[in-house]
């Protein structure tokens, strides 16, 4: 399945160009790419995307490279970004997002 299967191609594109700079934020990227309102169904199969091994979770090695999960041009993200966007994610302080983490912090 694509990205753009579940979420709008310009929608994408627009926070990708939003979020250029150093300054990422997952939560406002969510929503301005429609994740926000989307069922937690829908949410997970995004989620299920960017699980680019498989494994059920997405690692900070994966993280890292979350944005070109949404689009080939999306940029990778710095250390301290994807730091920042694992210690939001990561409830149970395992160092890794699951699926229900990610749908959380969605639609926290």
């Amino acid at each position: 399945m694509a990205m753009t299967d579940l979420l709008k191609a310009e929608e994408i594109k627009k926070a990708l160009d939003a979020f250029a700079a150093e300054t990422f934020n997952p939560k406002k990227f969510f929503e301005m790419v429609g994740m926000k309102a989307m069922s937690a169904e829908n949410v997970k199969k995004v989620f299920q995307v960017l699980d680019v091994d498989g494994s059920g979770f997405i690692e900070e090695e994966e993280l890292k490279f979350v944005l070109k999960g949404f689009s080939k041009d999306g940029r990778d993200l710095t250390d301290a970004e994807t730091k920042a966007f694992l210690e939001a994610a990561d409830k149970d302080g395992d160092g890794k997002i699951g699926i229900d983490e990610f749908e959380g912090l969605v639609h926290e």
